[in-house]
């Protein structure tokens, strides 16, 4: 066999075993976004430091793509109360970045919010407050500011003045982030609707949804969201508008997830509330109208 043919096979081999890595590693790095946002801090660490050694692997030790793996085990230590470990991992983190001079503006953002995390672990609300203002900075250069991977900042931020009994702040800002989650989902659904409407004569089948998401971005938007009703559910005055809107949204998530028996039960307790607290009669429809989707749903599964 003449060299060139082999030394084209061994290249061929080469780029084969990067791609798997590669996929390996996005496989590690969403398998621990999901149990991070689950909170299973401890199921995370071995599939982190699996993308970290893919990464390192593929990239070499000094690359700005092993910050994103450096995040997930700061995170996970801040999860397991592992303060001085998450330091360090941050450190590396930000180490790496001050290196580089290729680093993504969403790389920025993830860096911040892990920071911002940190700082309130410690309760430094002041300097996690800087972190996560330029979390949302950096998220919005990359993503725009009223983008689902701009949300997790708006949250973090509103979980600090919850914290810090500033109530009208915390409450816009969920609500921010409620309406981000809203629309989002709403978007997708009316492509995925449209989409249904071209190729129902072609394939004559019934219209199965889903989020267009991840796992990892489903487990965080069931986070966030379920964060935000329990602390709409747990103020004084109720505000049932607010309380109904989040489980509208939820009732969205969970059905275009096709998790038919979640979505019925955010839908069930968005019709009673909207009921109880005598809601417009358009709220009230409008909650009908989503129950009465989903009921159907419920009848008539996708096979």
């Amino acid at each position: 066999m003449p060299f060139y043919n082999s030394e084209e096979e061994r290249q061929h081999g080469l780029q084969q075993l990067q791609q798997r890595q590669k996929h390996l590693i996005e496989f590690c790095y969403t398998v621990a976004q999901k149990y991070l946002f689950e909170g299973k801090h401890e199921d995370a660490v071995p599939a982190a430091l699996h993308s970290l050694r893919f990464r390192m692997n593929v990239h070499g030790l000094s690359s700005v793509e092993l910050v994103p793996a450096y995040l997930l085990l700061a995170e996970a230590s801040l999860g397991l109360g592992r303060i001085v470990q998450a330091e360090e991992y941050l450190s590396q983190a930000k180490w790496t970045v001050l290196k580089s001079t290729e680093c993504s503006y969403a790389t920025h953002s993830l860096l911040h919010r892990n920071l911002g995390l940190l700082y309130m672990a410690k309760e430094n609300y002041e300097e996690a407050r800087y972190h996560l203002a330029n979390d949302i900075y950096f998220a919005s250069c990359a993503f725009g500011t009223e983008h689902i991977r701009t949300s997790g900042g708006y949250f973090h931020l509103a979980n600090i003045f919850y914290g810090l009994k500033k109530l009208d702040l915390a409450d816009t800002l969920y609500t921010k982030v409620s309406e981000i989650w809203n629309n989002y989902l709403n978007d997708h659904y009316q492509v995925l609707s449209q989409a249904h409407i071209q190729q129902i004569d072609l394939l004559g089948k019934r219209f199965e949804t889903d989020t267009g998401l991840d796992e990892a971005q489903e487990a965080e938007a069931i986070q966030i969201l379920t964060s935000i009703l329990n602390i709409r559910e747990s103020t004084p005055d109720k505000a049932p508008q607010k309380t109904v809107f989040v489980l509208k949204i939820l009732v969205m998530l969970y059905h275009q997830m096709m998790n038919s028996s979640k979505a019925q039960e955010y839908a069930t307790r968005a019709f009673n509330l909207a009921k109880e607290q005598q809601l417009s009669v358009q709220e009230q429809n409008a909650v009908q109208d989503l129950l009465n989707l989903i009921s159907a749903e419920e009848a008539h599964p996708v096979t």
